[in-house]
């Protein structure tokens, strides 16, 4: 019979892997390795998703390596701006073009304005752009144009985004400081395999179903390396009967393995890369009322689960939960509101 997991032996696994049960004393490199990248599309929310992981983490710790360009800001999964290395940039790229195909394809802004467009020819030339100085996407398109009369310069611009590995240079992203969208081409080499990543995702996400996994990266047909990977892994059922995957020695901790209190930011891939994602999520995340449908809020989880929401306004952090919390909870928030977010400069921490 299938050994069934829990919803919080899912939860426990979950944050055991992505570092949220126990803070790691590695690298930050190490650790955006692990994770397969942290999604970063916007310039700095993500150095909280490593001050809730990492001890001891000092932003200029990840600043210095996106300047040196010892991490780069790359669109990849799920056609999201990731946090990586160069070399997992360069080989998850190929990887998920196909997502970025058929966003292009699709795209009802910029695909009617690109048809007929020679796309090779519009790659080939973007790359050279790129190759002079970095430009953002106004002057891209701006110099496209000079070669595509035709098209909007807007939609050009668009399509080398998709079908060449840009990377955010610098300024951009970098703790303390900021600068316009500017973007040059990854030179970076590196390989990896649909198997390979498969096996990342679950070394940081898992355990996982297919569906989780395309979830995550923003493919389709994973089941087929499912089929090539399952005399390897260990399999289970959720309590739903789910098929689950998982690597035989990955830590599966036990549901009453305490969990303290972590802070997300507002694109945390913990909360992203499953499609099923109760293991984290509870029904109150989705009751709440937002101010748009889009919104991407940055989750408190207690007990491992969501419970509240938090936002800085002012040097003050302010937390809103779903429901009472007990005065312990209370405390051991504001004690993890303390110690993580002091890279806010947050002065005061209020309940509202």
């Amino acid at each position: 019979m299938t050994p069934v997991l829990s919803r919080r032996a899912l939860n426990r696994a979950t944050l055991a892997r992505q570092m949220l049960l126990e803070r790691k004393d590695i690298s930050v490199l190490d650790a955006v390795s692990h994770l397969v990248g942290m999604q970063a599309q916007t310039p700095h929310t993500w150095y909280l998703g490593l001050a809730s992981r990492l001890s001891g983490f000092e932003p200029s710790q990840a600043s210095t390596l996106l300047e040196n360009g010892d991490l780069v800001r790359v669109v990849l999964m799920r056609g999201t701006i990731h946090l990586v290395s160069p070399s997992d940039a360069a080989g998850l790229r190929p990887l998920v073009q196909p997502i970025l195909d058929r966003d292009l394809q699709n795209n009802t802004m910029h695909s009617k304005p690109l048809k007929g467009v020679d796309l090779a020819r519009l790659a080939d030339m973007g790359r050279r752009l790129l190759a002079e100085k970095a430009l953002t996407a106004k002057q891209l398109g701006a110099e496209l144009e000079t070669h595509f009369p035709d098209s909007s310069p807007a939609s050009l611009a668009y399509g080398v985004r998709n079908l060449l590995p840009l990377m955010q240079v610098p300024p951009r992203g970098l703790w303390g400081r900021s600068g316009p969208i500017a973007h040059s081409v990854l030179s970076a080499s590196g390989s990896l395999s649909l198997d390979e990543m498969v096996l990342r995702y679950l070394a940081a996400f898992g355990p996982a179903s297919v569906m989780d996994a395309q979830k995550w990266c923003g493919l389709t047909r994973l089941g087929e390396v499912f089929s090539r990977l399952r005399p390897d892994l260990v399999v289970f059922q959720d309590e739903s009967g789910r098929e689950l995957f998982d690597l035989p020695e990955a830590p599966r901790p036990s549901e009453e393995v305490p969990a303290p209190p972590r802070f997300l930011y507002d694109f945390d891939n913990v909360a992203l890369s499953h499609a099923d994602r109760s293991r984290v999520l509870t029904k109150e995340f989705y009751e709440q009322v937002r101010p748009r449908k889009n919104f991407a809020p940055q989750v408190v989880l207690v007990d491992g689960f969501s419970a509240a929401e938090w936002d800085v306004e002012d040097e003050v952090l302010s937390v809103r939960a779903y429901g009472k919390l007990s005065r312990a909870d209370r405390a051991a928030v504001k004690s993890e509101a303390e110690v993580v977010l002091g890279v806010y400069g947050v002065r005061k921490v209020v309940f509202v």
